[in-house]
């Protein structure tokens, strides 16, 4: 019997092992150890103490729990090696980190107008004199941006769905909780349009960085666009 992973192509399997790899400190070691791993490498502001230049790379990589990575490696292995094989290996690895790049850019831009309307400027030079010195709701929600962190391949992810959508619109996938095959040119606006639903409404304790995930769909439409790529109109999937 064949191997699920025997047609991989060569980018998204060692984007799988590497993904797996980062995923093993959660499972291995207790959450103080766990922070300490994933704090230098989760994506942060770019003014708070926490953040460093190699982040925007680093936070592709890791993810906050099971279903996290489960639904993130599911689409890469699902989407991937299509794409791959009709972008080429080389112009793939290019359109999936851009894409994760967008993600984290444009979450930053959203926290950036966020802070900018707390503080009136984008930067403090001591946060916590800033949070001491501004109203209680208000620093709960500075010390939020500052403090929190992004983990997960979604940005690049979203990208990845979207280029597909775009590429082989006439594809009929199988969505859960619909007894019917949905051709994929409606599946993905759908994603992009309960996305950013949920980022301008998003309620108290909804953790998910929704405008990365919209970040990454709006890049992999423009690189699609831009490089004009295309499946194959015989294609079957």
């Amino acid at each position: 019997m064949q191997s699920p992973f025997a047609n991989l192509s060569p980018v998204v399997k060692n984007l799988l092992i590497i993904n797996v790899i980062c995923f093993l400190p959660y499972l291995l070691f207790n959450e103080a150890m766990v922070n300490q791993i994933y704090n230098p490498a989760s994506a942060h502001y770019f003014d708070s103490p926490l953040f460093k230049p190699w982040q925007p790379i680093t936070y592709m990589f890791f993810h906050g729990g099971w279903m996290h990575i489960i639904f993130n490696m599911f689409a890469l292995y699902s989407f991937g090696a299509v794409l791959e094989y009709s972008m080429g290996s080389k112009r793939f690895m290019i359109f999936y980190f851009i894409c994760g790049l967008g993600g984290i850019a444009l979450q930053l831009i959203v926290q950036a107008i966020e802070v900018h309307g707390i503080i009136g400027t984008f930067t403090t030079p001591d946060i916590n004199a800033t949070l001491n010195s501004i109203p209680l709701e208000d620093a709960k929600k500075l010390a939020g941006i500052y403090m929190s962190s992004m983990v997960g391949a979604s940005g690049a992810i979203f990208g990845l769905l979207i280029a597909f959508g775009m590429m082989y619109p006439n594809a009929e996938l199988m969505i859960m909780f619909i007894p019917v095959p949905v051709k994929a040119k409606y599946i993905m606006p759908v994603y992009v349009l309960l996305e950013l639903s949920l980022g301008v409404t998003q309620f108290a304790g909804d953790d998910v960085a929704h405008f990365a995930h919209l970040g990454g769909a709006l890049i992999g439409f423009i690189l699609v666009k831009s490089w004009r790529l295309q499946g194959p109109k015989d294609f079957q999937y």
